[in-house]
């Protein structure tokens, strides 16, 4: 009788939990609303980044603080924004000189006429099933076994016709169902474990730090969709304007090597990664020590870059297959 008081309970405290994760420590990620660019009497290069407050974009806060980017006579100053939608037109507008989203959202842009250029590999798949930055969860006494389950349910993601609904469906026909059944709902990230917990929805797409707290709650994996659509799935990259690219060859090609150490960086010192992640976000200890770290390579992924580009003319997100080699270096 009690259960619905208890599943009310359980959801509020999930929820709170889940928005103090990915609150934005505003004092450590700093910003600037000069749009940066400019260089300095002593030959430093100004310019400002667009970033998400998540745990895909630690390898950049690693590199500041090892100094790569001084190293290349650059000054940093990051700036963070809700999401990739946000950031893109910043990058184009010159407010941010470079930018992270992820791959999906980059295409799309690119397919609405948006000249971008990817600069530097961003963030991958660990390419372990069940033991990935991003997957599908559900009610631990769920009917839902695996992927192929999905089909014909209401599935929670973050953002419709992206690259969390694109990798989903893969993984559904790739385990042998059908996905065109399957009925997306948009949440927030910090709504998705709730709302799976109280029946709202069938499953939920989360990824890191959310993903842990929702098994911490009691709820299971079914998928980890990413894996599922390419064990090395390059799911988010930094980028700049064609424009910036051209007028700026010197600034790209800094940004790239030092781009490429930090990467390296947080790839050989997973538990500073970690450790990093108390100055811009608010992640409780207790799950920052459990989450997984997603794969931070060097090299861009062109082939499953080029296979999400497939998907996206596969499910509709595009008329026409996007041009993957006009984006990457």
């Amino acid at each position: 009788m009690h259960l619905t008081n208890l599943r009310g309970t359980r959801r509020r405290r999930m929820a709170v939990a889940a928005l103090l994760a990915l609150s934005v420590s505003l004092t450590a990620c700093g910003g600037s609303d000069s749009g940066g660019g400019d260089t300095g009497a002593d030959g430093t290069t100004s310019i400002t980044v667009g970033v998400i407050p998540i745990i895909d974009v630690a390898p950049i806060y690693l590199g500041i603080k090892q100094g790569f980017f001084e190293d290349e006579g650059l000054d940093l100053k990051l700036e963070t924004a809700e999401g990739g939608a946000a950031i893109v037109p910043g990058v184009m507008s010159g407010q941010y000189q470079f930018g992270f989203s992820n791959s999906v959202s980059l295409m799309l842009a690119q397919s609405q006429g948006l000249d971008i250029k990817a600069v530097s590999a961003g963030v991958a798949s660990t390419g372990k099933d069940g033991n990935d930055f991003g997957g599908v969860v559900v009610p631990a006494d769920s009917d839902i076994k695996s992927a192929k389950d999905l089909a014909g349910k209401k599935i929670a993601v973050n953002t419709l016709k992206n690259i969390n609904t694109v990798t989903i469906n893969e993984a559904v026909r790739a385990d042998g169902g059908d996905p065109s059944t399957i009925e997306y709902v948009e949440l927030g990230f910090p709504d998705i474990a709730p709302a799976v917990e109280s029946g709202d929805v069938d499953a939920g797409q989360l990824v890191e730090p959310f993903l842990t707290i929702a098994a911490g709650n009691g709820d299971r994996q079914v998928s980890s969709n990413y894996v599922a659509t390419d064990p090395s799935l390059m799911v988010g990259l930094y980028f700049t304007s064609a424009k910036y690219m051209d007028e700026n060859p010197d600034v790209v090609d800094g940004f790239t090597a030092a781009m490429t150490k930090s990467l390296e960086y947080a790839t050989d010192h997973p538990d500073e990664a970690r450790a990093i992640l108390s100055e811009y976000t608010d992640i409780d200890a207790g799950v920052q020590e459990k989450v997984v770290l997603p794969a931070w390579p060097t090299e861009i992924g062109t082939d499953s870059i080029d296979k999400l580009a497939d998907l996206m003319v596969e499910d509709k997100l595009v008329d026409s297959k996007p041009d993957s080699s006009a984006l990457l270096p």
